[in-house]
């Protein structure tokens, strides 16, 4: 048996279920519950303000009110 009928053969049928387990681990990591909280926190880094320290618990709320009402 050559070494490429070799390679796809594994390629075609371990790594296919190697790789779709990663995804869906992934997937499932990503949308656990409890992780919006890290992921928003994240995501609203570009609109810190420059000069201010990003606000903590409560005050993060307030402010986010603050600016969705201006």
């Amino acid at each position: 048996m050559e070494i490429y009928t070799l390679l796809r053969e594994f390629a075609d049928s371990w790594m296919l279920l190697f790789l779709f387990s990663f995804f869906t681990l992934v997937v499932v990591w990503v949308f656990r519950p409890g992780s919006s909280k890290t992921y928003e926190d994240t995501a609203s880094i570009p609109f810190r303000h420059v000069d201010a320290p990003a606000p903590q618990g409560d005050e993060a709320a307030a402010a986010a009110s603050k600016e969705a009402r201006t």
